[in-house]
C-alpha cells in the first residue's frame, strides 16, 4: 500500500487552491474584459446581484447593489468609448480569505467624449489604480476602487494644475 506524505495540511493547500481561483478571477476581469474586450466574461465572472462601491470619475455616489454582468458590461462599454485603446497591466495581485486586490496600471488615448461631454482630446494617459474584490460562490460579488482620476484628467489637458499661491 503506497503512502503518500503531505507536508501541510489539506486546509491549507483548498485555501491556497481557492485564493489561486479568486485571483484568476479578477486577472479575467481586466485581461479579458478590458484589453481584449470580450465583454461576454461579464456573465462568465460577475455575480447577478452585485455590490458596487466605487464611483465613476464625475459621480457623487457609488451606483451600490446593481446586476453585475449588465453593470460591468456597460460600465466597460462607457470607458472603452472613451480610451478605445485603454490597457489595463496588473502591478500586483494578492488574495486573503474571500477578497482579492489588485494594483494596476492604466494607459490609453482619449478619443471619445469624456463622460459623454467633454470632446476628445486626443491625449494619452498612464495612471495607478487599486482594485478590492470579494468573490463567493466563484463570482465577483462585491467591489471597492481607489484611482487617481486628477493624474488622468491633467494628462488629459481636462483640467489644470493651480497657479503659485500667494505668500
Amino acid at each position: 500500500m503506497a503512502h503518500t506524505q503531505h507536508n501541510e495540511p489539506l486546509e491549507r493547500l483548498e485555501g491556497e487552491s481557492t485564493f489561486e481561483a479568486n485571483k484568476e478571477l479578477v486577472r479575467r476581469h481586466f485581461e479579458e474584459i478590458f484589453n481584449r474586450k470580450n465583454l461576454a466574461v461579464c456573465d462568465e465572472i460577475m455575480a447577478e446581484d452585485f455590490v458596487e462601491h466605487a464611483a465613476a470619475p464625475f459621480s457623487l455616489s457609488a451606483p451600490g447593489r446593481v446586476k453585475g454582468p449588465l453593470a460591468m458590461r456597460a460600465s466597460a462599454e462607457w470607458l472603452l468609448a472613451q480610451f478605445p485603446d485603454l490597457h489595463m497591466t496588473i502591478e500586483a495581485v494578492i488574495a486573503d480569505g474571500d477578497t482579492v486586490a489588485v494594483r494596476i496600471l492604466s494607459e490609453g488615448t482619449n478619443l471619445g467624449a469624456l463622460n459623454g461631454m467633454v470632446p476628445p482630446t486626443g491625449k494619452r494617459f498612464t495612471a495607478r489604480q487599486s482594485h478590492w474584490f470579494r468573490v463567493a460562490d466563484g463570482k465577483l460579488v462585491e467591489h471597492w476602487a481607489t484611482r487617481d482620476d486628477l493624474t488622468v484628467m491633467l494628462q488629459l489637458g481636462v483640467v489644470r494644475p493651480p497657479g503659485k499661491l500667494p505668500l
